[in-house]
């Protein structure tokens, strides 16, 4: 077990440049990481980090001993997953971010319905709309709305959400219904957490700048706001949908409305594997579409 001893530990340091992010994603001590690097270079007689009060970095030593243990750490997690496919049952933990507001309204719900079914599995669920990230965070799976950036990670597309811009009739019989973009700037536009809408026109994206007596970094607190006719407002479709359906509110400027966006389950590779996570992304995307 020598030889094992503070590889799991100098391979979390070497990615996060941290001894306190490693010790973070361990669960143990910064002072526990500290001794197991340090026995770990006196074995081996090399130095694996330049250290400074600010910052940790890998030597060249370092990080030709990180490509070849980060090989075998992998292929541990493999043999680990291959053995874990044969089970019956899925069993383990998954940690989640999702967005506040979708998943408050769509996400939680399914893993409530998922957790029904595989009794074995346990849940966190963090609910932010902050970016985080996964391999760092020690994530296995995020929901992520619109266009993905980062290439490294796995991808599936669990379903797709539509902007509207409406308001309530009250609002459109007294103001006006806009039959043009350029009118919204005669109109009271409710805004959120950037200034400007967005729209489709001629086959082309437009950004059109509005402005408007309140902003709110709530969708909720929007959808009320229009709900008492206070002006128009653009929100995505699980805000909106229920009012539409009943009157409360009324879309406009419809032949403007930008296409449909990607709602994404979005997992580390090396999450790809693991049954849990696999059934929970298949489940969510069989429900969602």
């Amino acid at each position: 077990m020598t030889k094992w001893e503070g590889i799991n530990e100098f391979v979390h340091v070497a990615e996060t440049e941290s001894f306190t992010k490693a010790a973070k994603r361990l669960a143990i001590s910064t002072a526990q990481v500290s001794r197991q690097i340090s026995a770990l270079e006196n074995r081996l007689n090399i130095k694996l980090f330049y250290r400074t009060t600010r910052k940790v970095s890998v030597t060249d030593e370092g990080r030709i001993f990180y490509q070849h243990c980060r090989s075998v750490l992998d292929g541990l997690e493999e043999a680990e997953r291959a053995i874990t496919n044969l089970q019956a049952k899925p069993h383990g933990k998954i940690k989640i971010s999702t967005p506040v507001t979708y998943g408050e309204q769509q996400i939680l719900p399914l893993v409530n319905d998922f957790l029904l079914e595989y009794v074995d599995v346990e849940i966190s669920v963090n609910l932010s709309n902050q970016k985080v990230d996964l391999v760092e965070e020690g994530y296995d799976l995020a929901i992520r709305i619109g266009k993905l950036s980062d290439s490294t990670l796995m991808a599936k597309n669990l379903t797709y959400r539509t902007n509207h811009v409406c308001a309530s009739p009250a609002y459109l019989e007294k103001y006006g219904i806009p039959h043009s973009l350029s009118e919204l700037s005669q109109h009271n536009c409710l805004l959120g957490s950037i200034d400007y809408w967005r729209f489709k026109e001629a086959g082309r994206d437009k950004n059109i700048r509005v402005s408007g007596n309140l902003r709110y970094n709530s969708g909720n607190g929007l959808v009320d706001a229009a709900l008492k006719g206070i002006g128009l407002v653009q929100l995505p479709d699980y805000y909106v949908d229920a009012h539409i359906k009943r009157g409360d509110l009324v879309t406009v400027l419809d032949n403007t409305r930008e296409p449909e966006e990607g709602i994404w389950a979005v997992y580390p590779y090396n999450r790809h594997l693991s049954p849990k996570i696999r059934l929970l992304v298949d489940f969510l995307s069989q429900q969602l579409k």
